[in-house]
């Protein structure tokens, strides 16, 4: 893995052998989800993906940050109070998870949930030295930390000053940083996060508070993070994952708060996610220049957004253009064209068991020891669906070339694409994620209005012609005395 800490590609020995401590920066639930999101969202699920194949068990933590200004900001117009806004938001965020068909994590913490562990660890940087209250506000001392600025490379006489202006009189030092905000989200603060289009003044304008020993008031920012993982899984993480916008400041004040917390390091591995662009600048919410995730599922299909993502590294920089998620649906046509016809072929009475072919069953084993060798190379996904790739190829002139097929050969090939495509990168062969259902009972409940109209004009082997199909797609039909129902 390339570990932005230490900038080198290291071996990845996690703290125990078999268990792997895996954590990613969550989303602010203040905006739709986007692509920027589903691109990370997609690297950090094939990741979970692979440790799991490579035998260990993954615990795997996301949150949601449901406590954050930008969310004050939406009050009044997705919800009357800062919690009825991120509830709005979580449901969308979970929505195109599941629509993107990511794996679900083992749990989803929310900061609101995680108030008592927030104080708790800021009391403790407090007791400790480093941390100190200022006018019912708390803020970590950076010169008390040795190590700032290691993992974004920066001196700390060099980094400029954190936090809002107003807190410079409150801080001993100007990059020192807000663990603790007395009182609630101030008036310019919301302000500048509210949109043109926003109704009005919400009844609370300032956002829900909590007590602490240092007053009321509302958790800083990065101290969230660290006290939701350390909850969840333990002091030292293996693996922490996130943007790489986030390096400095966030993760950078993670790893000071937490080690001078704990004395222990906070995670061994640092990766970090490349910009997603769009019209040469980061894709953003806050810019304005996105693509939500229910549009992008709904247009392209989730399995042709996976395989556009997979097609670059994690920590490689792509930018989204209509000809790059065209170009991927091309590709996913093929892919999965391909498995249809090679299950096809596999299932029919051209596959005989005596029939060989040494050509595709050595690309079946290339193709897995390739697929494997480029996953264990840092996450090499661009790779990895090369891999496939070859497999396609060599699956078509098997079926293009022969009259009888080799049936332990497509056996070994359908068996490749469903552990390394499906299993890996997540690809729904067969069928594609995040389907429209209404779409779909639309159409059944068409098919039975045709069937009743067949029925009321004695067309009777028509109407049973029509059931059939649809029994045959797995859409039970049942009569009753007010007419037709269905189950999918």
């Amino acid at each position: 893995m390339h570990n932005t800490l230490s900038g080198e590609t290291e071996e990845f020995v996690p703290e125990d052998p078999d268990d792997v401590r895996l954590y990613y920066c969550g989303l602010t639930t203040s905006d739709p989800p986007h692509l920027g999101h589903a691109r990370s969202w997609v690297h950090v699920d094939v990741m979970s993906r692979w440790l799991r194949f490579s035998g260990y068990d993954v615990h795997h933590v996301e949150n949601l940050t449901d406590v954050n200004e930008k969310i004050v900001a939406r009050v009044g117009r997705d919800g009357d109070d800062e919690n009825e806004v991120a509830e709005h938001y979580i449901g969308e965020i979970l929505d195109s998870m599941r629509a993107l068909n990511l794996e679900r994590t083992e749990v989803r913490p929310r900061v609101s949930e995680h108030i008592p562990e927030i104080i708790d660890l800021v009391e403790t940087l407090v007791e400790t030295g480093h941390a100190y209250e200022s006018n019912g506000s708390v803020y970590f001392d950076v010169t008390t930390f040795e190590e700032y600025g290691t993992l974004s490379n920066q001196r700390l006489e060099s980094i400029e000053e954190q936090g809002d202006p107003e807190e410079r009189s409150e801080k001993r030092h100007p990059a020192d940083f807000a663990l603790w905000k007395a009182g609630g989200v101030d008036a310019d603060a919301i302000a500048d996060h509210r949109g043109r289009d926003h109704p009005g003044t919400p009844a609370h304008p300032e956002g829900q508070t909590w007590e602490s020993p240092w007053g009321e008031g509302r958790p800083g920012w990065h101290i969230e993070c660290s006290a939701m993982s350390m909850a969840h899984l333990g002091e030292t993480l293996d693996i922490h994952v996130g943007g790489r916008d986030l390096v400095f400041p966030h993760h950078e004040n993670e790893i000071a708060q937490s080690e001078a917390a704990t004395g222990h390091t906070f995670a061994n591995y640092w990766l970090h996610c490349a910009l997603f662009e769009m019209d040469e600048e980061k894709m953003s919410s806050s810019l304005g220049n996105f693509v939500t995730v229910t549009d992008a599922v709904a247009e392209y299909g989730a399995d042709a957004l996976r395989l556009f993502m997979v097609s670059g590294t994690y920590n490689s920089r792509q930018t989204y253009s209509e000809e790059a998620i065209d170009e991927a649906v091309e590709r996913w046509g093929r892919l999965s064209r391909c498995y249809d016809d090679a299950v096809a072929a596999l299932d029919g009475v051209d596959a005989h068991t005596k029939v060989e072919d040494g050509d595709l069953r050595a690309a079946c084993d290339a193709v897995a020891a390739d697929f494997e060798a480029a996953m264990n190379d840092d996450f090499n996904t661009r790779e990895a669906l090369s891999a496939l790739s070859d497999l396609v190829s060599a699956v078509n002139v098997h079926l293009a070339e022969r009259d009888a097929y080799d049936y332990r050969g497509l056996k070994s090939a359908v068996e490749t694409f469903e552990t390394y495509g499906g299993g890996v990168l997540g690809f729904s062969f067969g069928g594609e994620a995040g389907g429209d259902v209404t779409l779909t009972e639309d159409l059944v409940e068409l098919v039975l209005d045709l069937r009743e109209d067949a029925r009321e004009a004695g067309e009777y082997e028509r109407a049973d012609r029509l059931r059939d199909e649809l029994e045959a797609l797995d859409v039970t039909v049942e009569d009753t005395d007010n007419g037709p129902t269905y189950r999918l």
